[in-house]
């Protein structure tokens, strides 16, 4: 039935549009055009979006560092009850490992037991990349969260008389703000000597780059250490170069020891996997580093 034919529609339809005067805008009712509902403007491809993405929303990632350390904690008894546990390679100290040594576990930092996703979903909204200013001002908030799951391994360990050691790319100046961002979060710190900065000077041990070897058998002179928890291939041992076959070897050689003395995290979010990947130029333009990532993808399989 039409409309204008219902009983009782006048009067209802005079409501209706004395009611409209009322809630509209007079400059509608002048016949201005309405304005253009906001529209959002596309984000600039990244190609962090979905790596950060996952890190920070993903059921799979928190399950994944879980998994990790809960499976680490549960090995930490078998690594104390044998002297002759060490997670240290000959050539960094491990052969120099004494039972009576204290045992130690030893950890990097940053994506590793802080989080610090935040950081990189700053420089996905902005369309940034990382340097070393924006990291300082990140790192000087110490506003870093826990990756699931350390937490409640470092206590753990800790309560079984076992030193974390933080063998950290960050460096020596921000040593404070870091020691204090762990404190904060509940992670276990003996001292400011468990913080082994980048820049820690290791006396008669040549460092090159940002690897860890130097700081490590620093570590091998007072600690057993029972185990190695990180993010990279270099967390554990020296990467001799870091290509795809330089980096192939060093898993195919030490593969055994991941699960048992080796923990790795999950990070798709930034390493030297990525930079294997085109000649670790980072000084080459995005599109040519873009490129090189796309040429390196296996669509045989």
């Amino acid at each position: 039935m039409p409309m204008s034919r219902l009983p009782g529609f006048s009067l209802l339809a005079g409501a209706v549009l004395s009611l409209a005067a009322c809630t509209t805008p007079q400059s509608l009712l002048q016949g201005e055009r309405a304005p253009d509902a906001a529209v959002p403007v596309a984000a600039a491809a990244n190609d962090n979006l979905n790596a950060v993405l996952w890190v920070q929303r993903s059921q799979e990632y928190r399950a994944n560092a879980l998994q990790t350390w809960r499976a680490a904690a549960a090995q930490l008894d078998r690594a104390l009850a044998d002297p002759g546990w060490t997670a240290l390679l000959p050539e960094e100290g491990g052969d120099t490992q004494a039972p009576g040594l204290k045992p130690a576990v030893v950890v990097d930092v940053d994506e590793t037991v802080l989080d610090n996703s935040p950081y990189q979903a700053r420089l996905v909204r902005d369309g940034g990349s990382y340097d070393d200013v924006s990291w300082d001002a990140w790192v000087s908030e110490g506003k870093a969260g826990a990756v699931p799951g350390a937490v409640a391994f470092a206590q753990a360990a800790a309560a079984k008389g076992v030193t974390l050691i933080y063998i950290t790319n960050r460096t020596e100046h921000m040593k404070a703000v870091t020691l204090a961002n762990l404190r904060r979060l509940g992670f276990p710190v003996a001292g400011d000597d468990v913080y082994l900065g980048v820049d820690k000077h290791v006396p008669g041990c040549a460092q090159e780059g940002s690897e860890k070897a130097c700081r490590r058998r620093l570590v091998a002179q007072q600690y057993r250490v029972l185990m190695q928890v990180g993010d990279q291939l270099g967390d554990f041992a020296a990467i001799s170069a870091n290509t795809q076959a330089g980096r192939d070897g060093l898993l195919q050689a030490h593969q055994a020891w991941f699960g048992q003395r080796w923990w790795m995290l999950s990070n798709p979010t930034y390493g030297g996997w990525e930079a294997a990947q085109f000649d670790n130029a980072w000084s080459r333009p995005e599109a040519e580093r873009r490129a090189a990532k796309h040429g390196a993808l296996d669509v045989a399989q």
